[in-house]
């Protein structure tokens, strides 16, 4: 478990991760972090949620179907 602080940057409130929380993300400064609601709270990710639910439904089509990727790329 990782405990994060708030505290007053100018006029907001923010929180300033750990360094070993921000390398098992894999994430630096500059780079974006998504807070996903779930039943038991909120999951820090870096994967785009609306990118995640299409991107699921392509790979189970090329799964269902091989030969479709290899027709569209001719």
């Amino acid at each position: 478990m990782t405990m994060l602080r708030l505290t007053k940057i100018g006029n907001s409130i923010g929180v300033i991760p750990p360094k070993e929380l921000l390398a098992r993300l894999g994430v630096g400064n500059g780079d974006t972090l998504y807070a996903v609601d779930q039943p038991d709270g909120i999951r820090l990710t870096t994967a785009d949620p609306d990118f995640e639910a299409p991107m699921e439904m392509a790979r189970r089509v090329m799964r269902e179907r091989r030969a479709v990727p290899r027709e569209l790329a001719k």
